[in-house]
């Protein structure tokens, strides 16, 4: 049984019953009392009538916390989100939900990060949550029957080693708990479309923040991108840019009135230098020499990451590629992959990222050679990013799970 209205189980049943008696001193505070509100929660929970009242108490503190009842009508993200952060509503799918696109390539995410406040950004898909229930509703009134799920189109064309900043992905993770926690079942299907090489490593860092359930609703879409959506989507409520027929009054393709395509954020809108960033490790270089780390990337695809920062003065940095672990060679003997030079880590942190395209034992030195006086003592974190052990985006092949990848042979998502 699917645990939805009409598609019970007695047991299921039973559950539903027990669960509406031990809310009713929360029940006036929900957002919706209805059965087919109560039980996305208790689908979430696999119908476990205690976990499901403990997720609903604390998402109850987190409307509260948040005043997520007056954040569509009262709170005002500030301009430079609402003009460079991504993505927006767009028609409907052929079953009537909202369809949400996000357009990852062109977001600055440094830009956002020294511009506005995690909590700005939390807010702001906090409100973009409430958007789109209030459609679901809508849709619900007009259609007469439940509509309470989205489908998402997350186009990643683009996506770059700026993607997985630290600062980022770490926000990002917390945005993806928040969906989890707090609007529960709330996904219908996730479809990727024109994923580059990277996303399998951009996938995994985050992966760990959904739930099984919801990444089975993920679809990597292939080469015939435009006909899968077709299949959801009528082409009058998809937009030309993405295969369908729907524009913008004035014709625009991209339908940018209701889905922001951004860019990098201009300088002026800059309110810190720099993110704070918890380094895991210090070293000190001692004056006139130089420290290597080893990391060794057993296959290609990897991606290495680095943040650091310097105390007193600047510092030299390089990465360097050797064939063999544990053997020391001078700069000169190996390969240069990013070439070494001098940074200002002293006044602004230093970060960077690096797509591993052989194996071998990548080196990352700190040069001092050319202080004569001066230890440095550097703080850093260093990371190996592996890339999800999924099937290729662009495979045709039978889809492997929990992302699923689908092209011209294979079979369509579960409706």
């Amino acid at each position: 049984m699917s645990g939805r209205v009409g598609d019970l189980s007695p047991k299921q049943a039973e559950a539903l019953e027990q669960f509406r008696a031990r809310i009713q001193d929360i029940l006036p505070q929900l957002p919706a009392q209805h059965d087919h509100f109560l039980l996305r929660w208790l689908r979430a929970r696999n119908f476990n009538v205690q976990k499901s009242e403990a997720m609903l108490r604390k998402h109850l503190e987190f409307r509260k916390h948040m005043k997520v009842d007056t954040i569509i009508t009262e709170w005002r993200a500030p301009e430079v989100i609402e003009k460079y952060l991504s993505g927006g509503m767009c028609g409907h799918d052929r079953e009537g939900s909202p369809i949400w696109y996000d357009v990852i390539g062109p977001v600055d995410p440094k830009g956002l990060f020294l511009s506005a406040s995690k909590q700005d950004f939390i807010k702001s898909k906090i409100r973009d949550c409430e958007m789109l229930q209030k459609e679901c509703n809508l849709q619900s009134e007009r259609l007469g029957r439940n509509v309470e799920s989205i489908t998402m189109i997350y186009d990643v064309e683009g996506l770059g080693l700026k993607h997985l900043w630290k600062p980022a992905i770490e926000t990002y993770g917390e945005i993806l708990q928040m969906f989890e926690d707090n609007y529960p079942e709330g996904l219908k299907r996730l479809f990727v479309i024109k994923a580059p090489k990277l996303f399998p490593v951009a996938y995994n860092l985050v992966k760990h923040f959904l739930s099984e359930n919801t990444r089975q609703k993920i679809y990597i879409l292939g080469a015939n991108w435009q006909e899968v959506l077709l299949k959801y989507i009528d082409a009058e409520e998809l937009p030309a840019y993405y295969g369908g027929k729907l524009t913008d009054p004035d014709g625009d393709p991209r339908c940018r009135t209701r889905i922001n395509h951004v860019g990098p954020v201009p300088p002026s809108y800059y309110v810190r230098d720099h993110v704070n960033v918890d380094y895991e490790q210090c070293t000190t270089v001692s004056r006139g020499s130089s420290q290597q780390l080893d990391y060794e990337i057993l296959f290609p695809g990897c991606v290495l990451r680095w943040q650091f920062s310097s105390e007193g003065a600047d510092i030299g940095f390089g990465v360097f590629l050797k064939a063999k672990k544990g053997e020391w060679k001078k700069a000169a003997q190996m390969e240069e992959v990013v070439p070494s030079q001098r940074y200002n880590a002293h006044l602004v942190p230093e970060d960077g990222s690096l797509t591993c395209e052989r194996p071998g034992v990548y080196v990352l030195r700190f040069d001092n050679t050319y202080s004569i006086f001066q230890a440095k003592r550097i703080s850093f974190t260093v990371e190996v990013l592996l890339p999800d052990r999924m099937q290729s985006p662009q495979s045709n092949g039978k889809p492997s799970s929990p992302v699923q990848a689908e092209g011209s042979s294979s079979s369509s998502p579960t409706q």
